[in-house]
């Protein structure tokens, strides 16, 4: 895989190799594969009542850096807790998930530079009430089975006696728990619990203040090559202002 890659970059990104390559790069584009968990708005979901298609934030970014390094691009759509094992595998090129680079994942995988930092909340039903961490004593507590929120769950849980947690698949599931009472309440990254509270008015949030705030990355198998190509392009969206476009686009309605 990681000749594979190599050859595929020299021939998209060297005029000197694309001439050598017989001008064939154009027509014989190498596919990169990408995982994700389309459970996530606006990272990527699918939009039913449109199509079947994954779309989002991520889904955005992903096409721009392949039209900018000359890949096509295919995508699949996988539980979250089984796209690092996918990884690292070698199934897929890279994921985009909204996925932070912890200590524990940075053992198995590699990160690009940081391209979106958002908040943690406490995402649960209004008539409930809460106001803090405090007023989780005792409550059920669900986060996304293979997230960075389990972790904080876990160190929340050791503040607050008798929280018990719940991990479950997808975020459309800890909704719907919430929703029917068999949780009482979930940690849902901010822009992500905004969309469900919309659609779900009797639902609210509150933040979680954290010391340390936690970005999201592309994750990639140990040593590839594609990292230093993906920072590169995702300097350049910054720089170019298309970063900024996607941000307002998705997390703020604006295009």
């Amino acid at each position: 895989m990681k000749k594979i890659l190599s050859f595929a970059l020299s021939c998209v990104l060297s005029i000197g190799v694309l001439a050598a390559c017989g001008g064939q790069a154009d027509e014989e584009k190498v596919t990169l594969v990408m995982g994700t968990s389309a459970d996530y708005p606006p990272y990527e979901f699918i939009d039913t009542a449109v199509s079947d298609e994954i779309i989002g934030f991520d889904i955005d970014i992903a096409n721009y850096i392949a039209d900018q390094l000359g890949f096509e691009l295919e995508i699949q759509d996988m539980d979250f807790n089984g796209l690092v094992p996918a990884l690292t595998n070698n199934r897929i090129d890279f994921v985009l998930a909204g996925m932070t680079p912890t200590p524990e994942r940075l053992e198995n995988v590699d990160f690009s530079d940081i391209y979106y930092v958002a908040e943690q909340t406490i995402v649960f039903n209004a008539e409930k009430g809460y106001t803090s961490l405090e007023d989780l004593e005792g409550k059920k507590l669900g986060v996304q089975l293979g997230s960075i929120q389990v972790e904080l769950a876990n160190e929340i849980a050791e503040e607050i006696g008798g929280i018990e947690i719940l991990e479950r698949n997808r975020i459309t599931d800890l909704i719907q728990e919430i929703k029917t009472g068999r949780i009482d309440a979930a940690i849902i990254e901010d822009t992500v619990g905004k969309g469900h509270i919309e659609a779900n008015p009797e639902l609210t949030s509150f933040v979680i203040v954290e010391e340390n705030e936690a970005g999201s990355a592309i994750a990639f198998p140990k040593g590839s090559e594609l990292k230093d190509e993906f920072n590169k392009v995702l300097q350049e969206m910054v720089d170019n202002g298309e970063m900024d476009r996607l941000i307002m686009k998705w997390f703020y309605g604006e295009e």
